[in-house]
């Protein structure tokens, strides 16, 4: 990443934009997208509301629930304990300022094994979003590269935070266009997934559904955190729970002609006490290893149940702040979620 943007390698995550002349001045470029993310927001957010519970989930799908996240950064172990999981669909980052690197995201992909599904998230950076030549020639390079074994795309990641590089959801829809136009030139069989808004901030994800661009989702993603809520079954706003939120986020994909009704939530996790500067957020939001344990198999449990989420991926497998295996000072530590996982997944299969 190019400053004013950094890298958080302890969270992986940019850090929090330091420049505030920067990020008010493009904020202050992008003012009148709010006009359009106001007036879709007026209509579809009560309609969302009033018709979540009229559409009812399905039960095909359940088959590849399960996913898990990897990175290339966290050494070959990983291929032993994903084969140790058991899990099959693996999501993997492929940040763009690292385009130099992307031999590398190919072998690493390809050592886990030819029966695993791939989902390539490919995370934007500004000098992308900014330069069009320089997107094209990298887009057409990376589908290049994974077409042969990669059919799955999330384009974008967490686009409605700035430190992430789009200051407005007209701008991300504006760059989703122009992959989506190499990919219907070259690569026609493989899927685009987007719009990937983090949390529950539904107004945004309102905007990149119901619009005048030239785009589709393939299926909708999702970065659906719950975790400064405590446990999934606590409530925001009086009502929204986990279940509610899945539920008003799959009648905006039936509503919308801009996806299909299959939605990828493709992070959630909790931090975990104890292991700040790795955690992504505070101490206050931090649970113990018992909790996270708790409230993950509650998660997936809701996702699942509620048939209108075709895959969890977990994020992730090797994180010393949030994921199920702690890698401090080098070595490799299972915690309790690890194995609470593992027999998810046992239990699932024996029951399909």
């Amino acid at each position: 990443m190019k400053a004013p943007f950094v890298w958080d390698t302890h969270s992986d995550q940019p850090y929090p934009l330091k420049d505030k002349a920067y990020k008010k001045r493009m904020r202050k470029r992008h003012l009148w997208d709010y006009v359009p993310l106001l007036l879709t927001n007026i209509i579809l957010f009560p309609l969302s509301m009033a018709l979540m519970s009229l559409f009812k989930g399905k039960e095909a799908g359940k088959e590849g629930f399960y996913g898990m996240g990897v990175n290339l950064d966290k050494g070959e172990v990983q291929k032993e304990l994903i084969e140790e999981l058991g899990v099959k669909h693996l999501l993997v980052r492929m940040p763009l300022w690292e385009i130099d690197r992307v031999d590398e995201y190919v072998t690493f992909i390809q050592s886990f094994g030819k029966d695993k599904q791939i989902l390539l998230n490919i995370l934007q950076d500004r000098e992308h979003i900014e330069n069009k030549a320089l997107l094209e020639k990298d887009i057409n390079s990376i589908f290049e590269k994974f077409s042969p074994f990669v059919k799955e795309y999330q384009i974008g990641n967490a686009i409605n935070r700035t430190k992430w590089g789009f200051f407005s959801m007209g701008e991300y829809l504006t760059w989703f266009e122009s992959i989506q136009r190499i990919r219907d030139a070259k690569y026609p069989e493989l899927k685009l997934i987007g719009s990937s808004v983090i949390d529950f901030e539904y107004h945004y994800t309102i905007r990149t559904l119901f619009n005048f661009f030239s785009l589709k989702y393939d299926k909708l993603s999702s970065l659906l955190y719950v975790d400064r809520r405590g446990s999934p079954k606590n409530r925001q706003m009086g009502i929204f729970d986990t279940k509610n939120k899945i539920s008003m986020l799959y009648a905006l994909a039936k509503l919308s002609p801009k996806t299909t009704d299959e939605i990828y939530i493709t992070e959630v996790n909790w931090p975990r006490s104890n292991t700040a500067p790795y955690a992504p957020t505070s101490e206050f939001e931090c649970v113990s290893e018992e909790e996270y344990a708790k409230f993950m198999t509650e998660y997936l449990e809701i996702a699942k149940e509620s048939g209108k989420v075709q895959r969890v991926y977990w994020h992730q497998l090797i994180a010393a702040g949030y994921g199920l295996v702690d890698d401090r000072a080098g070595i490799i530590r299972k915690t309790k979620a690890f194995e609470v996982y593992k027999q998810l997944l046992k239990d699932h299969h024996g029951n399909s």
